[in-house]
């Protein structure tokens, strides 16, 4: 068993890491507008959607005209779901005739997928109308992508530039992202996904006659049929992953059978999960001439998430220490997965659950197939720790990999404090300018997550949502709010979140967690733009070698482990405790 497991993993891991450099090339051409491709198709469709908007695409922004850009655009987008949500009982593409959203989640919702989180307080197929989840959620799933990308090129770019003022034009960079890379990736695998059986239709919800009738309602009466949701599911499930976005079309997400149906259809969701995360680094080499760099990224970002991997799998292979002293046997055979297969899918088992578990916490993206919430403590405890360390491991589409190179400035400026020498990463001085930025960037997750998370568990409208006692609960709130300030989306699943506390309280924590950390990481880009690019000599610091890799790691554990062990002991560590002391 113990043979077969790592034959996945590793099968796993091979596929991602083959698939990453040369997606990863592709986008740094796109970017650089080299000729790729898809330009003989997509470059006129370009042109023309510059002329009808009016953007000159040769004018570049600086780093503040780039932020007020992307900030209006998002505005609008934002609003454009809202408006959405709540008057969609007038609207067509609504075959089940589904009712208006309420304001609360509506607001929630739309800050949600704007800022690439996808949290979801809803059921999505008792909820939402095809035309809000085609026309708002999956527009967004790509807008919300594509700007994460744009803020990392835009960042790369400040690297890259020298006495420049300028660091690209937004709108530029935004249309590149949708139009060369996620409209083709998602196209194609929307297709792969239906061949495996991922719904896609606009029909209306199927009435299946029952075998037998069944009761249904207080009053006995008895139901002839059952009612199947369906719906344009696989265009929405391609771009959810390969968009580190995670909102589901159905309420189960990706463990429900319409959206994830086969092995075959999980193994490709969850490597897309992953797949534009990974091929960043290699593009950030290729952008800075240097793919070194990209390795030593994506070597840190790998050997976190394994270490992950291989801690969540063992508390999850081990199983429940109550059960076993009961007698019941959890030892993993050919008959059976043993272990902890609680709120698991037995088609996908332990290794698959745990690989996305680990795989959707670290790349921000939110989606499930498994609950997170019947995880062992500490099997549990391990998504919650990589979203809160800045979800930089791997990390949302571009978001990822800004936030990772943040932890780069700060270790390099921790290493230049060690030998008394001004700190510079890739030819550039690291000034107070930088360091107060990075702080800001690192600082407001954490913030916004403890103090949420004090303020739901000290107030009846925080508390009333809980549906476990005690540490599970306080688990279940610090995820809630873990998963909201990191943008990650996903959750504990025993939170009844949609309430106006975590509806209002959770969609500012999103904002905040996104265009908080965008704008401090903008400014640095213009600040790094504007210096002269320094040589190397034999007192900078290499920063594409193993030492360096095992410096980020350490940085990257420590900021996290000051921060959260505190909260993490009144969670999942003393409930794991307490698990222990009962025989």
């Amino acid at each position: 068993m113990f043979s077969i497991n790592i034959l996945q993993i590793s099968l796993y891991l091979v596929a991602l890491l083959l698939l990453a450099k040369p997606l990863g090339v592709y986008m740094a051409n796109v970017y650089d507008d080299c000729p790729v491709l898809l330009n003989r198709c997509l470059a006129p469709v370009e042109s023309l959607l510059y002329r009808l908007s009016g953007v000159k695409a040769d004018q570049e922004m600086t780093w503040k005209g780039y932020a007020a850009a992307l900030l209006w655009f998002n505005f609008f987008g934002g609003l454009m779901v809202f408006i959405l949500q709540i008057t969609q009982a007038y609207l067509p593409l609504n075959p089940q005739q589904l009712g208006n959203v309420s304001f609360d989640s509506a607001f929630n919702t739309a800050i949600s997928f704007v800022t690439n989180t996808n949290w979801q307080g809803y059921s999505g197929e008792t909820t939402m109308s095809y035309l809000t989840q085609m026309l708002g959620l999956s527009v967004q799933n790509f807008v919300s992508a594509a700007t994460g990308m744009a803020v990392l090129i835009a960042m790369i770019r400040g690297f890259q530039r020298s006495h420049a003022t300028t660091i690209g034009n937004f709108w530029v960079d935004l249309t590149r992202g949708i139009l060369y890379i996620l409209l083709p990736l998602a196209l194609v695998f929307a297709f792969v996904l239906v061949s495996q059986g991922v719904v896609q239709t606009f029909k209306p919800y199927l009435q299946i006659p029952s075998v037998e009738q069944v009761q249904v309602n207080p009053q006995g009466e008895p139901a002839n049929a059952q009612v199947i949701a369906v719906g344009p599911a696989a265009s929405q499930v391609a771009i959810k992953q390969l968009g580190t976005n995670g909102g589901g079309f159905f309420n189960a997400n990706s463990a429900h059978p319409f959206e994830n149906p086969t092995p075959l259809s999980n193994f490709l969701e969850l490597l897309a999960i992953l797949l534009i995360p990974a091929a960043l680094c290699h593009s950030f080499g290729t952008l800075m001439n240097d793919p070194r760099q990209g390795w030593a990224i994506l070597s840190t970002m790998t050997l976190v998430l394994l270490g992950a991997l291989l801690v969540t799998l063992h508390y999850e292979q081990a199983g429940n220490p109550l059960l076993t002293a009961l007698g019941v046997d959890q030892t993993p055979s050919l008959t059976q997965s043993g272990g902890n297969m609680e709120g698991k899918e037995t088609r996908f088992g332990i290794v698959n659950s745990v690989l996305w578990a680990t795989a959707t916490t670290a790349a921000s993206n939110g989606s499930v197939n498994a609950m997170h919430d019947s995880f062992m403590p500490l099997g549990g405890m391990v998504p919650l720790c990589l979203i809160q360390l800045g979800e930089v491991i791997f990390g949302g589409v571009g978001s990822g990999l800004y936030g990772m190179l943040i932890f780069a400035i700060i270790a390099v400026f921790v290493a230049g404090l060690m030998i008394g020498r001004t700190p510079e990463y890739l030819g550039k001085k690291i000034d107070a300018f930088e360091i107060k930025m990075a702080a800001i960037v690192i600082l407001i997750p954490a913030f916004f997550i403890l103090m949420g998370t004090a303020l739901a568990v000290v107030t009846d409208a925080g508390k009333s949502a809980i549906a476990n006692p005690g540490a599970h609960g306080f688990s279940e709130i610090l995820y809630a709010f873990s998963s909201a300030a990191g943008n990650n989306g996903s959750a504990f699943a025993g939170l009844s979140a949609n309430s106006l506390f975590y509806n209002v309280a959770l969609g500012f924590i999103m904002l905040f967690g996104r265009f908080g950390i965008i704008l401090p990481v903008l400014a640095i880009a213009g600040s790094l733009a504007a210096k002269k690019s320094v040589p190397i000599t034999v007192g900078t610091l290499p920063t594409h070698t193993p030492l360096f890799v095992v410096l980020l790691i350490a940085t990257i554990l420590l900021v996290g482990a000051l921060t959260f062990v505190p909260a993490l002991a009144l969670g999942p560590i003393v409930e794991h405790l307490q698990m222990l002391k009962h025989p």
